[in-house]
């Protein structure tokens, strides 16, 4: 007899249907799987001949043929050994149920435990739209599939619990009757009680305020500075004043982290922007992604967040450059033999760096103790084309003691980030027809449309084209900057004002890079 059981695969963020079919049939015991499965997808056969036998029920010692289809698309992982108990079980007459309206996904352990698996969140989301009812997956990972909606969600435990679900008998005693999943509850704006506050930094007015535009417009934001400016202080609670995440944007971030295996037991799905900080010493396939079967860089991960790069000039050259492409096109391709797989990776690029190998070059109190020649060599380790995706530039100087020693608060982040939502309402209502999303990532011929500069503007621009030196991208960047600086303050037009602040913020690679 044949039995057919739905599965799921993934490849990279891609799911689709996977129909296992077991054949049994003969005398002789054989069990082969077919379907271009991997060595864990092969390893499957002992864990299900003893998940079998240690759950009550006869594993059939005839000769079994497990199809995996479609036969052509290579499958991996140990996603199918549920999948694969279940039709053999069918297939020899101990299971007697329609499932033609359910999937099945997980690993089994030799007790029959059901365990966790990565990228459930995309294989659920592609179960919903080829239109199965009913998705069983590990109890730990029924949180992540819970915010599908049009699908009910069963975490299942071990495989005694989920077969007396489907005959309709008594759950074990480990395990309670197993019922579908509560929908994933969507808040907005819930940041950690840990998350550091603007309200506790004192004096750099001008990195905050940087700070408050870049989070407005989604804009690429770089620090120099000595040691213990607050370059990294100021880093680290910029995820609190950044724009609340949509549905939207939380599934895409969650579908990343699901896939990467970071998803927590207890998170239906990740409902803050993602801050990334990797070391210095980061790999370039650590930083964008790769592997035998790729896997999510760090840039992936960072996808509608911060990627923080603290001591920029320290990571490795083929590190750096590979952002440019993936800050330019919001996504990044990785080829391997296996494939080739795109990660989404649109996010906010903020670095932080020395203005020289000690750090004191400038200092107003400290001399630096570099040699001739050694500051320009370790500023020139970051490329000018990666420079040229930097929108804001600025200095962060040490805080002096009158600021150190105020006592009073500060500007908290909520009352920065209600700024920051109002700027990125007016951007959503002026891209409301396009895929834009922030003022940083407007195509060119949105630039001609939204950022168009009154006339004393215009003559500003000018003067800052011919004495900064400036490149097209870094015109545009400029435009987009002061488009964002006017909507922090409401106005309709891009004025001289706005244009003035753009132009603080982008001065820095001519100054000190030059």
């Amino acid at each position: 007899m044949v039995a057919r059981v739905n599965s799921m695969g993934i490849f990279g963020m891609q799911s689709f249907m996977v129909a296992v079919e077991a054949d049994l049939s003969g005398t002789k015991y054989k069990f082969d799987l077919v379907g271009l499965p991997d060595t864990a997808v092969n390893e499957a056969r002992e864990r299900v001949i003893a998940a079998v036998r240690n759950s009550g029920y006869q594993f059939p010692y005839i000769h079994i043929t497990v199809n995996l289809a479609p036969a052509d698309v290579r499958k991996e992982g140990s996603v199918y050994d549920l999948p694969i108990l279940i039709a053999i079980l069918l297939g020899g007459r101990q299971l007697n149920v329609d499932l033609s309206d359910c999937a099945f996904i997980g690993e089994l352990s030799l007790a029959g435990e059901v365990r966790q698996v990565n990228g459930v969140l995309p294989m659920v989301i592609e179960a919903m739209h080829a239109g199965v009812k009913r998705v069983f997956v590990p109890a730990e990972n029924a949180a992540e599939a819970s915010p599908v909606r049009g699908v009910e969600v069963y975490g299942v435990k071990n495989l005694r619990q989920l077969l007396a679900f489907l005959t309709g008998g008594e759950a074990p005693e480990d395990a309670p009757p197993l019922a579908p999943t509560p929908p994933f509850e969507f808040r907005q704006g819930v940041l950690p009680e840990w998350q550091p506050d603007f309200a506790d930094v004192r004096g750099q007015q001008t990195a905050k305020r940087a700070l408050e535009v870049a989070a407005a417009g989604g804009h690429n934001l770089l620090m120099v500075g000595p040691p213990g400016s607050g370059k990294s202080m100021l880093a680290k609670r910029l995820p609190s004043i950044l724009p609340d995440l949509t549905f939207a944007e939380a599934l895409e971030i969650s579908k990343i982290y699901s896939v990467a295996g970071l998803l927590g037991r207890e998170n239906g799905l990740v409902t803050v922007r993602p801050f990334r900080s990797p070391h210095h010493t980061v790999s370039t396939v650590a930083l964008s992604g790769g592997g035998t079967v790729p896997h999510p860089g760090e840039i992936s991960l960072a996808h509608h967040g911060v990627l923080f790069l603290d001591e920029l000039p320290e990571f490795s050259r083929p590190s750096m450059e590979t952002l440019r492409q993936p800050l330019e096109d919001g996504r990044v391709t990785i080829s391997r033999v296996a494939g080739t797989l795109t990660y989404p990776c649109e996010l906010m690029l903020v670095a932080a760096m020395n203005p020289c190998p000690c750090g004191y070059l400038g200092h107003p109190t400290k001399k630096c103790t570099c040699p001739p020649g050694a500051a320009q060599r370790y500023l020139s380790r970051v490329s000018g084309p990666l420079m040229d995706r930097i929108d804001i530039q600025i200095e962060v100087p040490p805080v002096d003691f009158a600021a150190l020693t105020d006592t009073g608060k500060g500007e908290s982040s909520a009352e920065i980030k209600a700024r920051v939502n109002a700027a990125r309402r007016i951007q959503e209502d002026r891209f409301i027809n396009s895929m834009t999303v922030c003022n940083a990532k407007m195509t060119a011929a949105e630039v001609q449309t939204f950022c168009a500069p009154t006339d004393r503007a215009k003559a500003l621009l000018r003067q800052a084209f011919d004495k900064l030196g400036l490149s097209a991208r870094a015109y545009d960047k400029l435009l987009k900057v002061a488009r964002t600086v006017a909507d922090l303050a409401g106005d309709e037009t891009v004025d001289e004002p706005h244009v003035l602040e753009a132009i603080r913020y982008r001065n820095l690679d001519r100054r000190i890079f030059g």
